[in-house]
């Protein structure tokens, strides 16, 4: 049996991002849950869940850091460990992450430290080149691998035999063969949420959905079989779709309800919904076991299958949240960026929602590299008409070519990203930051991209306060007496709770 530390990274936000990445580490979770399945032992350290309240300067002015510093993770890290393992799921983590590495080498040196995550599947050779101390990374999906690497580096054996991963060797990086998605995703060992701070979540309503009580997350599906090119998903998890058992599904949501008491379950899939038979045979499963619990969808998940009867089967059994992802209100950027989405279907679905009682919010990007005015011109019309409709919610954000994307190698051959420093990485938050957006189209600048941006938010939200006037005022009192409904109205609580603090603490210094 070997001892294995894994390691969620604090969280990075802008400045002035909205909303913070305060949500249970889903991901290191389920890692801890296939290796003590295999008779190892799993420390987890979750540097959100274990500092909630605490932030402090990050790398770059504009961004900040919310959970515990380097140094009090290096702290927290079993002296008899055997292996540490730390999960990079967003690029613009990467800086922090690579000092915590030289600072956990510090302390522990000699034990091997591995990374996974979307941005070491993204530019595997690059972290191992700026982290010294980093003996692998792991590619795409990490259950099977992360067993693996402990067993074989807690026997001393050669790491050549292990699929799915980038390794040090003194002729430079070693990638060995790539890992065949895990075909029967029923049999992954359930996530381990007793070495972590769950409760802290469940009492503060930290989930990534709108608080509506005490908050699980789940996971019903892995991957997306479409092929967005701002999206780092295919080379992450290839295009490889699969489905979890829906009644497996029902059954760990009544374990979590006896268990932790939750009421409310926050759906964490890529794309929730892409088969019809399975969310209406999910719907029945809830229906039978007659659970009282409420149920989200915030990712943001396609149309296709969400039409009126299957909108009224999630909204009988407890959906109240849901996200679309149309991305944008032009049909050629649609089709340049591989959004095979249907405008008017989607719309169609969107109104049936609004009409049944769900709370529907859109994701809209802007800004791709090929994108010109006239395209913009023709996403703001597609947002008044979402908001004329009734859509409750919508986030404009400006495009950011993230590693691992189709877009961001495109733009790498080209030699139209900067270099790929802590500025560029800080850059990355850009999108969710509402004070900048950095712009890489031709047809405008950063400026003229942030004016649209803004110009879309305005549209939106006076279209609909105009066309609905009890709205503003029912918002008005959600945010004051903190029982949200939609992302708007959490979203601004957040920020002004999160202000005040800064400005009391700042007032008591």
């Amino acid at each position: 049996m070997a001892i294995a530390t894994l390691i969620r990274t604090p969280s990075v936000v802008a400045r002035f991002a909205l909303t913070l990445n305060r949500t249970p580490p889903l991901s290191i979770a389920y890692l801890a849950g296939s290796l003590t399945a295999a008779g190892h032992e799993a420390q987890l350290i979750d540097a959100v869940g274990e500092a909630l309240g605490a932030m402090h300067p990050a790398y770059q002015p504009e961004i900040l850091v919310n959970g515990l510093t380097n140094d009090e993770i290096a702290d927290r890290i079993r002296p008899d460990t055997d292996f540490v393992g730390i999960s990079c799921l967003f690029s613009h983590e990467w800086p922090l992450v690579r000092d915590m590495i030289s600072t956990i080498a510090e302390r522990l040196p000699g034990v091997p430290i591995v990374l996974g995550g979307e941005h070491a599947t993204a530019v595997p050779d690059q972290c191992l080149e700026e982290a010294p101390a980093l003996r692998a990374c792991a590619i795409g999906e990490g259950e099977e691998t992360v067993v693996e690497l402990v067993e074989a580096f807690a026997a001393g054996g050669a790491l050549n035999d292990i699929a799915g991963i980038v390794f040090r060797s003194d002729d430079g990086p070693v990638r060995t063969q790539a890992r065949a998605r895990i075909r029967n995703v029923d049999e992954i060992p359930a996530p381990r949420w007793d070495l972590v701070p769950i409760e802290a979540y469940l009492d503060g309503g930290l989930s990534f959905g709108v608080d509506r009580g005490r908050t699980m997350p789940m996971l019903a599906t892995r991957g997306c079989p479409y092929q967005c090119t701002f999206c780092s998903s295919p080379k992450m998890w290839t295009t490889r779709y699969t489905t979890r058992d829906p009644a497996m599904v029902v059954d760990e949501i009544a374990d979590y309800a006896e268990r932790y008491g939750a009421v409310n379950f926050d759906f964490y899939d890529l794309t929730s919904i892409v088969k019809r038979d399975w969310i209406l045979a999910f719907c029945q499963h809830l229906l039978e076991r007659k659970l009282d619990i409420t149920w989200q969808l915030p990712s943001g998940t396609r149309s296709e299958a969400l039409d009126e009867p299957v909108l009224e089967a999630m909204f009988r059994t407890g959906c109240r949240n849901i996200t679309y992802a149309p991305e944008s209100g032009s049909k050629a950027t649609l089709e340049a960026i591989k959004k095979k989405v249907r405008l008017e279907r989607l719309e169609d679905s969107m109104r049936n929602a609004v009409r049944l009682g769900l709370n529907v919010k859109a994701n809209i990007m802007i800004g791709f590299p090929n994108e010109d005015r006239e395209n913009l011109r023709e996403t703001l019309s597609f947002i008044w008409r979402m908001a004329r409709s009734g859509v409750h919610d919508v986030s404009v954000w400006s495009f950011s070519p993230y590693p691992g994307s189709e877009l961001f190698d495109e733009l790498r051959r080209a030699g139209r990203l900067p270099a790929l420093d802590d500025k560029y990485y800080a850059s990355l938050l850009s999108y969710s930051d509402v004070s900048g957006a950095v712009s890489y189209a031709d047809a405008f600048d950063s400026k003229s991209l942030q004016r649209y941006r803004l110009a879309g938010l305005l549209l939106f939200y006076v279209t609909s306060y105009l066309s609905r006037p009890a709205r503003p005022l029912r918002s008005l009192r959600n945010i004051l007496t903190q029982r949200y409904e939609s992302r708007l109205e959490m979203s601004f609580g957040n920020l002004v709770r999160r202000l005040t603090t800064a400005r009391t603490r700042a007032e008591v210094s």
